[in-house]
């Protein structure tokens, strides 16, 4: 099956009522437990890589290796996905290397480390669907900032995120203002901010509606009801693998995720897209530490990077099957990136579900 684009596969999860998690990935070992557990599940995927991990494995690295994973499930639609791009030039790279979507952070400027004002975003993302849109490549945009509503700072994923602290309505996207920024960019997917953060160490206790504001999803879901939301710092960080961790000889303090019943919660308002890149980290690492403490003269990488796999397979699943995605691979009709482009120039994708009514 070939690679989708972000904008039909969310047009068929809104038809469906499911959401899609989106996998960071930066090696093969990722990409196989990730495609195993789509695989075993029936579902389509979303392969997402920031720029970090463009630079950690280079773009040709990367783009051989979507092109293996086509090829060994070829059963599974799979959208290719820029993370935080921070400019015209990374989305547009990004695209030139086989990408079928593309996110254009403007909620910071080029620096990735200060707020940037609505005009800026609102211009650099508009242009970025613009151009996307030419050859059919699907857009995300970001409105807010991502922060934690604990304590006002933000954690920087390769590079990209806020410093210092910000006050809480710099935190909260708002309703009126993200219809408005979504008419004037026409991007096929909204990042909101509603208290989650990058990186493990998203809460200090169980959240609560003072620091995860998912009233806040149900009321952009209410305004935009036609619109892809999507969560940032969607990782749940879950406590077993926290106790793996540490029992290994990991010092990972107590903390808590964004629990995947609220993720739910948002999916059946809207969300569609959910980011997750700390689970399997955390996973993988796990099972590392667990290997090395248990068999201290190991030294075949493949003896710890075999564990690590499943353990990542196992989160997949589970995250698969929570969202509803399980089983809806094998429904899709991929529609070729050239047909996107003729419908955007058309005008015809006009409403959330016309593409995967189309297909």
């Amino acid at each position: 099956m070939a690679r989708i684009t972000l904008r039909q596969l969310l047009d068929d999860a809104a038809e469906h009522s499911y959401g899609v998690p989106a996998f960071n990935i930066n090696n093969m070992e990722q990409g196989l437990a990730i495609l195993e557990a789509a695989r075993a599940t029936d579902a389509p995927v979303i392969l997402q890589a920031s720029r970090g991990a463009r630079s950690y494995a280079g773009d040709i690295m990367l783009a051989k290796m979507m092109e293996a994973l086509e090829v060994m499930y070829p059963e599974i639609p799979i959208c290719i996905h820029q993370d935080h791009g921070d400019t015209v030039a990374t989305c547009l790279s990004a695209i030139q290397n086989g990408f079928t979507s593309v996110m254009m952070d403007g909620s910071l400027e080029a620096d990735g480390k200060t707020p940037a004002d609505y005009t800026y975003n609102a211009g650099i993302t508009g242009e970025v669907s613009r151009l996307a849109h030419m050859v059919g490549a699907s857009v995300e945009g970001e409105l807010g900032c991502l922060g934690s509503l604990e304590t006002g700072g933000g954690e920087a994923e390769d590079g990209h995120g806020f410093e210092g602290t910000l006050d809480r309505a710099m935190l909260l996207t708002d309703p009126d203002e993200a219809a408005r920024f979504v008419a004037e960019t026409q991007v096929d997917a909204l990042a909101v901010a509603i208290g989650t953060s990058h990186g493990a160490y998203k809460f200090s206790k169980r959240p609560d509606g003072e620091v995860l504001a998912m009233d806040l999803i149900e009321r952009l879901h209410a305004k935009l009801p036609d619109t892809h939301l999507v969560m940032h710092g969607s990782s749940s960080v879950p406590e077993e693998w926290q106790a793996v961790f540490n029992a290994s000889g990991g010092e990972m303090r107590e903390t808590y995720g964004v629990p995947v019943e609220e993720i739910v919660r948002g999916i059946r308002h809207g969300v569609r897209k959910v980011n997750i890149d700390t689970d399997l980290r955390l996973a993988s690492t796990a099972e590392f530490r667990r290997v090395a403490q248990g068999s201290k003269s190991e030294f075949d990488p493949r003896k710890f990077l075999k564990p690590a796999m499943t353990a990542m397979t196992k989160v997949c699943t589970e995250r698969f099957e929570a969202f509803g995605t399980a089983g809806n691979a094998q429904r899709i009709r991929v529609i070729p990136m050239a047909d996107m482009a003729r419908r955007y120039a058309s005008g015809s994708l006009t409403t959330r579900s016309s593409a995967a009514r189309a297909a």
